[in-house]
């Protein structure tokens, strides 16, 4: 059974959301405030967190960055009243692996959480170790390794850490290398669901693979084709 956090103050939210996701075969907890959120965080290994901005004590950004600290696997889902592109964009800059503005339709969270569920590497059960060389498992571009089983990136020998989202991102560039990807493409490959294609999400999430890992002039690896979306291609 997947354990779900529900960290949010509203309390006909939390029994709406709460009782639809047990009927659906999910394990919730709920937090009512932020700090009690990141410490049922850190204490717990949950499958997924649903994080509303809106929180006493402290903001659902600021939880976020804190789950960071310590945590970078698990998914973020953001529950949002502030639907504006600024500040979806915010909430996914602090960690956040996706959002939902409300008010939303139960269908369409469950839609997002099976889609996160899908895609995220967490495992509460899984530590056997693979050999680091085991060439099934292992990706290189250039100086770029990717063990897809350890889930381990290295560039340059440094270590890479990486959001779930970032991960999935990275790994889908690696399985079209050369190829020239659309937004769209890469917004039902990630994600997974009927985004807005007016969002900039896949531009957001590029950057910051950039950030993380292409920051040598040089040694670029994800390149913008102009009109068309992206290709990853050794440098």
């Amino acid at each position: 059974m997947k354990k779900i956090v529900l960290i949010e103050d509203e309390t006909s939210v939390v029994s709406f959301i709460k009782k639809g996701l047990q009927e659906k075969g999910y394990e919730i907890s709920v937090a009512f405030d932020g700090p009690t959120g990141v410490r049922l965080v850190e204490e717990n290994d949950f499958d997924l967190v649903i994080l509303d901005i809106m929180l006493p004590e402290m903001n659902g950004l600021d939880v976020c960055k804190e789950i960071r600290k310590t945590n970078q696997h698990v998914p973020i889902l953001f529950l949002t009243a502030l639907g504006t592109s600024e500040n979806i964009v915010l909430g996914l800059e602090n960690g956040g692996d996706d959002y939902l503005v409300k008010p939303f339709k139960f269908i369409e969270l469950v839609a997002r959480v099976k889609s996160l569920l899908r895609r995220s590497n967490h495992s509460n059960s899984q530590e056997t170790s693979v050999a680091e060389e085991d060439h099934e498992y292992i990706h290189r571009v250039s100086d770029l390794v990717v063990n897809d089983y350890t889930k381990k990136v290295t560039r340059g020998g440094e270590e890479v850490s990486l959001t779930s989202t970032e991960y999935k991102l990275l790994m889908y560039f690696l399985n079209n290398q050369e190829k020239v990807i659309s937004r769209a493409e890469i917004l039902d490959a990630v994600w997974g669901v009927n985004y807005e294609l007016g969002t900039n999400v896949v531009d957001v999430y590029v950057n910051y693979l950039r950030k993380k890992m292409d920051n040598q002039e040089d040694k670029k690896l994800i390149h913008t084709v102009i009109g068309m979306g992206y290709v990853l291609k050794k440098p």
